[in-house]
């Protein structure tokens, strides 16, 4: 393999970067265009586009019998369903939740004049800690929301425990944990509900889209009201609603994804080991663990760069950007130092202490089927130069 030219070799000698294109996270898969074409054809022959279409019923159903649970109420994205969640259940006041995790999370809660009240995390599984939740609580609580981060299930009993004592909801954003387990159970069976998103950037996506999964009969038949504002028939609206709706040129993305979604997962299980390899003799630098006794779907590749190595975090994503790999900071700084929040809490960081030190030191590193193992390899030799050379 030809050697990797630091930024400063590629400032004096104008060398190129190692990869004439940017290598991205979040590349999107894409199942097989012909099986997809295929569907697009039925939605042409059908004329049924929108308004719980068959392929979106097929999608549904297909994805509660993977995650073996009784109801997948489809969404237009993973954000409508987080807030079509958070409404049924009628959730008021203020809600727990970390500061680690996507905006959307929080944002979901905002937008309905509901307070997000951030707790903090656990340093190794990077989830809501259960002691932090507790000291949280106020009499205004009425929920919480877990997020399953990298596909890691956040610590479910501890939180359902917390949340029976104190007589709190409790849903989980499971955006990260398609196909992934718990114990032996499929993500799904948590909580009151679990919501997916299917956003281009996740390994099974719909193009744009989401779901919320849940085995409680009401709940089900309650958010499938909301999605389609409140009608149950023509002309017969009884709940208050809004157009959450998925529609049929959507499902037929994640039905393609769904017959190609093995070999997906095998592939980024290829990917997340070769990084491991690859990674597993620098100093101060880990790749985050996935559970082997769990169903995973090997989503994301995240390397922790620790106080003991020779660089920092941010020095490491500047040197894969000079060589147009756009390796990305996730969730930095956290949702409680973006806008609202910053202004709302403007001390919460002094309750966020692990959640502060994570976000300073995690890299997600590009993987999916669109990337070669040649390619992990000269990944892997542009962080190994950046941090021996110092």
């Amino acid at each position: 393999m030809k050697s990797i030219s630091s930024k400063s070799d590629l400032a004096i000698n104008g060398a190129p970067p190692a990869f004439p294109e940017k290598l991205h996270v979040g590349r999107p898969n894409m199942g097989d265009k012909a099986s997809f074409q295929k569907y697009v054809d039925k939605i042409f022959e059908s004329k049924w586009l929108s308004n719980n279409g068959p392929l979106v019923q097929e999608l549904e159903q297909r994805i509660a019998n993977h995650h073996q649970v009784k109801h997948c109420v489809a969404m237009c994205n993973g954000t409508i369903a987080l807030e079509i969640a958070i409404r049924a259940l009628e959730l008021t006041g203020e809600v727990i939740l970390p500061s680690y995790t996507f905006i959307a999370t929080a944002h979901a809660l905002h937008w309905q004049e509901i307070t997000p009240v951030f707790a903090d995390i656990d340093p190794v599984t990077h989830c809501l800690d259960p002691d932090a939740v507790r000291k949280m609580i106020t009499p205004k609580t009425t929920g919480i929301i877990g997020v399953h981060l990298w596909g890691h299930a956040a610590p479910v009993d501890e939180l359902q425990e917390i949340a029976d004592e104190h007589n709190l909801k409790l849903m989980f954003d499971a955006a990260h944990a398609f196909g992934c387990s718990y114990k032996g159970t499929m993500i799904g069976n948590f909580g009151e509900a679990e919501v997916l998103s299917f956003h281009a950037t996740k390994f099974f996506n719909t193009f744009e889209g989401g779901a919320v999964l849940t085995n409680n009969d009401k709940l089900a038949e309650k958010m499938r009201l909301m999605r389609n504002f409140g009608f149950a028939g023509l002309d017969n609206v009884i709940h208050p609603g809004t157009n959450g709706k998925m529609t049929e040129i959507n499902a037929a993305m994640g039905l393609v994804n769904l017959d190609n979604l093995n070999e997906v997962v095998l592939r980024n299980e290829e990917n997340y080991r070769a990084y491991q390899q690859g990674l597993n003799d620098l100093p101060g630098v880990s790749v985050f663990a996935f559970d082997e006794n769990e169903q995973n779907n090997f989503q994301y590749v995240v390397m922790e760069v620790g106080e003991d190595c020779p660089v920092n975090r941010d020095q490491i994503i500047e040197a894969l950007h000079a060589e147009n790999v756009l390796a990305r900071k996730y969730f930095w700084p956290g949702c409680h130092k973006m806008l609202p929040y910053r202004d709302l809490y403007p001390h919460a960081e002094l309750l966020l202490p692990i959640t502060q030190n994570v976000a300073d030191r995690v890299v997600v590193l590009p993987t999916g089927n669109a990337l070669s193992a040649k390619s992990i390899e000269t990944v892997c030799q542009i962080i190994h130069m950046k941090i021996c050379k110092v």
